[in-house]
């Protein structure tokens, strides 16, 4: 039986990988940090909570690390924790750093000198190429990252490129492109849209406040993402790859998907408010996947439509249901 550690489990990508691994027959272990209140709804939500063994740990303290890797003994480790919002990275880029690019390092060190042969994946993002240098995104694009939150992810790309040359560590990095699903945050973009759009429906919210609606994202549905993850370790020889549907779609757009599917304008109901404009914007970000579709034999398999429709009827649910209160 393959044994599998996910840090970043009780995230939406955590979520879905461990249901997804658990599906194909492994043990899964997953590192969670020490709070006060519970934070383990997603993996309640698909299920699996009594299914996962969780150990408590800090991206900050290798010996947590060295010690999770001790009590878990995993085959595979995939690096799924982060501070992961783009605009807290500016209100905290030093914990950014820390948690997002030298957490990276931490845990490859405590898997070398725990073992080495432990196969390594690192969730690395779209964000590295932020003022964009090509107009579609691969691995040969050069990057050029346009937030703490992107420069720290910068950081675990290339120290994970760097103990796969060292140290013969089988790691890899997948650049993933936004994916969002149901179990997304309240803070991103898209949930904060489905969920305004269930809660105006729904009599309990009159109006959605947003900043820039005409940059562009190229969104996929994270259970479709998982899997690149899991392929890519499962390679003979680790190696980078971009993740991505290759399409791209602006913010109004999404607005409009998601407001049409309960009969409503978006345009009746959002105002643009410059609070939430950015120090310094990403305008466009559209990946290539044809090397994920070339050697993993991967591609999206969701259209962005489904996606979004998928979320708007989750959040209708949790508002019916008063979950929208605790499933943030």
């Amino acid at each position: 039986m393959k044994t599998a550690l996910i840090t970043g489990i009780t995230g939406q990508d955590g979520a879905y990988l461990a249901e997804l691994l658990l599906q194909k027959g492994y043990k899964v272990y997953g590192l969670i940090a020490r709070r006060s209140t519970s934070t383990t709804w997603r993996l309640e939500y698909v299920g699996i909570k009594d299914e996962v063994e969780l150990i408590e740990g800090d991206m900050t303290d290798l010996s947590s690390l060295l010690r999770a890797l001790q009590v878990a003994r995993p085959t595979e480790v995939y690096n799924l924790a982060a501070q992961s919002f783009v605009g807290t990275s500016w209100e905290q880029p030093v914990l950014t750093a820390q948690v997002t690019g030298v957490g990276v390092v931490n845990l490859l060190e405590a898997i070398r000198l725990t073992d080495p042969s432990i196969r390594f994946y690192q969730a690395s993002t779209s964000e590295m190429f932020g003022l964009i240098q090509e107009e579609m995104q691969s691995e040969k694009t050069p990057f050029y990252p346009r937030s703490p939150y992107g420069v720290a992810k910068l950081y675990g790309y290339w120290i994970t490129v760097n103990y796969r040359e060292s140290f013969e560590i089988h790691a890899s990095s997948g650049i993933l492109f936004n994916h969002e699903s149901p179990l997304r945050g309240i803070e991103f973009v898209t949930r904060k849209v489905t969920d305004a759009v269930a809660k105006i429906k729904l009599g309990e919210q009159k109006g959605l406040r947003l900043g820039n609606i005409d940059a562009k994202r190229d969104w996929g549905f994270a259970g479709d993402y998982v899997e690149a993850m899991w392929l890519m370790l499962q390679q003979d020889e680790a190696d980078d790859y971009v993740v991505a549907t290759g399409l791209t779609t602006t913010v109004r757009d999404m607005c409009r998907i998601a407001f049409e599917h309960v009969g409503l304008n978006y345009e009746d109901h959002v105002v643009i408010d410059p609070a939430f404009y950015r120090p310094a914007e990403v305008d466009v970000l559209l990946g290539n996947p044809a090397k994920a579709k070339e050697k993993l034999g991967w591609e999206a398999s969701t259209s962005l439509n489904e996606l979004i429709t998928m979320m708007v009827e989750a959040d209708l649910e949790r508002v019916r249901r008063g979950l929208h209160k605790v499933n943030a």
